[in-house]
């Protein structure tokens, strides 16, 4: 019954704020919204601790019956009903804790904004649709969640609108992830045609009973969900919409990137797997797709001047592991990653949130300097969250990572160049991040105004429990050996070499050492330095290219945008449109006729009698 509750302690938090807000003080919103996300998250706790003592391993719970829906011969009913396993667990446990602590940060983070119950609202409603996502026990219902977070996120991308740039941001990553979730609605009507059910559990035991590996359907409907995946999880090619949402307030940006939305494309493959297991060829799509993503988008970290663009495309690269991690087969390494990944990626964004507040919301690196002498506190968290990010040993990220890592080589959907390549994003990953840390924090001050220090004690209790779990979350394994079907399939023999693990564990140690000699100028420069530094920048080209995430942004204007225009000029006035208005022309002209017809004049209707009566006899004698 507890499970049944859930997603309704922020959905009653959401509808009395928006009814009440005007009358609501800050105080007042601040206890609805952080309260209710307390309540999700003792009640996730509990429920993760429950989990435990259940038959079986799973708890359900069955609210109403929704629809249904025929198959052709029969009806299947559709119902509003969650479902708690391990993994499902571990998602509600990962969306309540970092969310709560997210919302305790954003309540006095955004304490002065005018719209700050709007705000509050807006936040508890994504946590609404995120968790039916996880909990949905059919997959209409995971679509209603999915869909909810697409709305949320535009929401809150676009939340300060009355800048142009926020909105064309908002607009953009609505319809980026629109086009992944047309692919998966496709995908489950096939599903749904081909199988005749749309519960999770049931159709992963139907697929395995009635598929052979490699089977057709299997195929397609996999590269469909696919499809959805790569839009919510903003990886190649629909990535682009995730840099430019850094235009919301950073806790918003710390909620999309490490407990909601960029996280649910991997839950859908992870939920998934006894469907994606059927079809390795493409689980080899996820490994490669998830293996160029993440070297795309730390190619292009190195060269951002916004500390929240270099996180936006921090996140794209870790995410792009996940998809890496699930394509290898190695699911529970990929779902602990996105455990670990959710810790420290909320503190980065919330402690560059602090920074960015302390510096009267200057975001680019290279006006900054000094951060750490003038803000230690923040300045020692955010180091904490760097060391996650690459995966220093002893650190969550190390853990969740290697595991990833070291399932790579043997595995037959993803094999020895996707191994090089992970390896290659780790070395990446430890050198912008040693790049950011070196110009923002160390170094001369270069800004001439005070720092504003956000002090209060929620908000420093909430950076210092997510560097906490940052440091700690290794240690937290999930064990989801029972969730997953034919976990170990996609092992081959190859024989590891015995250099792989002590290559993976030295990758993050050699790009920091690298960084050390190679950004030696910007641990003690000059200011003109740096001034000189971005200005080169901007007048390389491929660090230009670099900047504009590899040119993806163009090269969809220029396939995609610009021949739409064109189109859309040459038929400005609608061929279709001009169709149905010659039928309001022909209904206007026999309503003239009529009119004129019926004029008044007795003359007039005994001559159109007369005609009349002519043509019926000439026409009856014919």
């Amino acid at each position: 019954m507890l499970l049944s509750f859930l997603p309704f302690y922020p959905l009653i938090s959401f509808l009395l704020i928006i009814l009440l807000k005007k009358q609501l003080s800050w105080w007042q919103t601040s206890v609805l919204s952080v309260g209710a996300m307390l309540l999700c998250a003792i009640t996730s706790l509990v429920l993760f601790n429950a989990l435990n003592q259940a038959p079986d391993g799973v708890i359900t719970s069955h609210l109403w019956r929704w629809f249904s829906l025929s198959d052709g011969d029969s009806f299947v009913s559709v119902n509003f009903s969650f479902y708690l396993d391990a993994l499902s667990a571990v998602m509600i446990c990962v969306v309540s804790c970092v969310g709560f602590l997210i919302h305790l940060f954003a309540a006095v983070y955004m304490k002065e904004d005018e719209n700050f119950g709007r705000f509050m609202a807006y936040m508890n409603l994504f946590i609404v649709a995120m968790l039916i996502l996880v909990l949905a026990d059919n997959l209409v219902l995971l679509y209603l969640g999915w869909e909810g977070v697409g709305l949320c996120s535009f929401l809150l991308i676009g939340f300060w609108y009355q800048e142009k740039a926020n909105v064309l941001a908002a607009r953009k990553a609505f319809i980026v992830t629109r086009i992944g979730d047309t692919s998966m609605a496709i995908g489950l009507f096939m599903l749904f045609n081909a199988l005749g059910s749309v519960n999770i559990v049931d159709v992963s035991e139907l697929a395995s009973a009635q598929w052979q590996v490699g089977n057709n359907d299997a195929y397609w409907i996999c590269l469909l969900l696919l499809g959805g995946a790569v839009g919510k999880s903003a990886q190649l090619p629909l990535q682009t919409w995730l840099p430019d949402a850094m235009a919301g307030p950073t806790p918003v940006s710390a909620l999309i990137h490490a407990a909601t939305m960029v996280t649910a494309g991997v839950y859908l493959i992870a939920r998934m797997n006894g469907l994606f297991i059927l079809s390795p060829q493409v689980m080899n799509y996820v490994a490669w797709i998830g293996a160029i993503t993440l070297l795309l988008a730390g190619i292009s970290a190195l060269v951002q001047t916004d500390i929240k663009r270099v996180l936006a495309y921090s996140t794209m690269s870790q995410i792009g592991y996940m998809m890496l991690g699930l394509g290898a087969g190695a699911w529970s390494a990929g779902i602990f990653h996105l455990m670990t990944h959710a810790f420290f990626k909320a503190l980065l964004f919330l402690t560059a949130g602090a920074v960015i507040y302390a510096l009267h919301h200057q975001q680019n690196i290279f006006k900054m300097g000094g951060v750490l002498k003038r803000l230690p506190f923040e300045s020692s968290l955010f180091i904490i969250g760097l060391i996650c990010l690459m995966a220093l040993p002893g650190t969550s990220g190390f853990f969740s990572k290697e595991a990833i890592i070291g399932q790579l080589w043997s595995s037959t959907t993803a094999g020895q160049a996707l191994w090089w390549c992970a390896i290659l994003g780790a070395f990446l990953t430890s050198v912008y991040s040693c790049r950011l840390f070196f110009i923002a924090f160390l170094g001369q001050e270069r800004f001439s105004h005070s720092v504003t220090n956000l002090s209060n004690k929620g908000l420093k209790a909430s950076l210092i429990t997510l560097a906490l779990l940052s440091l700690v979350g290794g240690f937290l394994v999930p064990d989801l050996s029972g969730v997953f079907v034919n976990a170990t399939q996609g092992v081959n023999n190859v024989v590891e070499p015995e250099w792989l693990h002590s290559v993976a564990i030295a990758t993050p140690i050699v790009g920091i050492v690298f960084s050390w000699f190679y950004f030696s100028q910007y641990r003690s420069a000059e200011p003109n330095i740096y001034q000189q530094a971005q200005l080169k920048e901007n007048q390389n080209p491929i660090v230009r290219y670099c900047f504009s995430g590899l040119g993806f942004d163009h090269l969809y204007e220029l396939v995609f945008i610009k021949p739409f225009v064109f189109i859309a000029r040459l038929n400005k006035r609608d061929v279709v449109d001009q169709c149905i208005m010659s039928i309001t022309w022909y209904v206007g002209l026999w309503r003239d006729i009529l009119v004129y017809s019926q004029n008044g004049l007795m003359r007039w209707y005994a001559a159109a009698f007369a005609i009349g009566l002519v043509c019926f006899i000439g026409g009856w004698l014919l």
